[in-house]
């Protein structure tokens, strides 16, 4: 029998759906607005959240309905995870299909969804919601945190 979670025993494209939607971390860093220079492929992150990112919670407030009201969100898929360059460094899909394993304030470890929020990993406090803002400011709220919010981790464990 094996006793080791699925996250560490599955790849993703072998995961049940739930198994895939609880690897979600609910941090909200890929409901953040980037910009994508066009010419160089670079991607920025802004503090400029989605229309419909709940601050608090870090999770989308219309999940199963999203493209109704956001046509171009980006669903992770088993199969688009490993070309998806713009995955925050602590992203759990991200993290397994480079076959790593999730952080320790992840909620599939920890237990409790409150953890992520705890480490400083999320975007909660941290966001302007798109409605808030003139689109043409956008450049003005880059931002570099959702790049490096596990760094010191990483580092530790080296």
């Amino acid at each position: 029998m094996n006793d080791l979670p699925f996250w560490k025993s599955k790849t993703l494209a072998e995961m049940t759906v739930a198994e895939w939607e609880s690897l979600c971390d609910g941090c909200g860093l890929c409901c953040l607005n980037k910009i994508e220079e066009w010419d160089s492929g670079d991607i920025y992150f802004t503090s400029v959240s989605c229309k419909l990112l709940d601050g608090e919670s870090c999770r989308c407030s219309s999940y199963e309905n999203r493209w109704d009201f956001v046509p171009d969100c980006v669903q992770l898929t088993k199969e688009n995870v490993p070309d998806i360059a713009w995955l925050p460094p602590t992203c759990g899909y991200r993290l397994v299909n480079e076959g790593r394993d999730l952080y320790w304030w992840h909620p599939l470890v920890s237990g409790d969804p409150e953890t992520v929020h705890a480490a400083g990993i999320s975007a909660r406090g941290r966001t302007i919601n798109e409605n808030e803002i003139d689109i043409d400011d956008l450049e003005d709220y880059v931002v570099d945190w959702p790049l490096t919010v596990g760094a010191k981790k990483d580092e530790e464990e080296a």
